[in-house]
């Protein structure tokens, strides 16, 4: 399947240097055929947090080669699935966000946590990953999907 032709799975957060970056490294490294993730922060941070890396490593996994990207409205609207990492509290998360097609995973922000629990909000993001990809392998080139946005 060409690039063009891929469906994207769009991760965002606020800083888009932890939560997102996960998901999309641990999503993107055993995708459904014809799936790709991308992730993108409403306040992208100046880098990446500086355990992102090592905690994806410990488990095998590579950081995407990106820095944070700002979340674009032409990004959310190429997505065919939109998933919030936890951001739709915050007052930085825009608009248009909000309403079909978005799933919010509520993940706490492992930024503010010690080793121990940047690991277990690491484990829970493994964890939806898996669910997220199982069903995406399920229901693949169906349009009644329940995050299909019928594209």
């Amino acid at each position: 399947m060409t690039r063009g032709a891929e469906r994207t799975v769009l991760f965002v957060c606020v800083e888009n240097a932890c939560r997102s970056l996960m998901a999309e490294a641990i999503f993107n490294a055993d995708p459904p055929p014809g799936w790709r993730a991308r992730s993108a922060g409403t306040r992208p941070a100046a880098q990446p947090n500086p355990r992102t890396a090592p905690m994806l490593r410990e488990i095998g996994i590579e950081p995407p080669d990106h820095p944070p990207e700002l979340l674009t409205p032409e990004m959310s609207a190429a997505a065919e699935l939109r998933i919030s990492m936890g951001c739709l509290n915050d007052a930085s998360c825009p608009v248009y966000l909000h309403g079909g097609g978005l799933r919010d995973w509520e993940l706490e922000d492992p930024a503010r946590l010690d080793d121990d629990g940047f690991r277990a909000v690491r484990q829970r993001v493994v964890e939806q990953v898996r669910r997220l990809r199982s069903e995406l392998r399920t229901t693949s080139g169906r349009r009644d999907a329940p995050w299909s946005t019928g594209r």
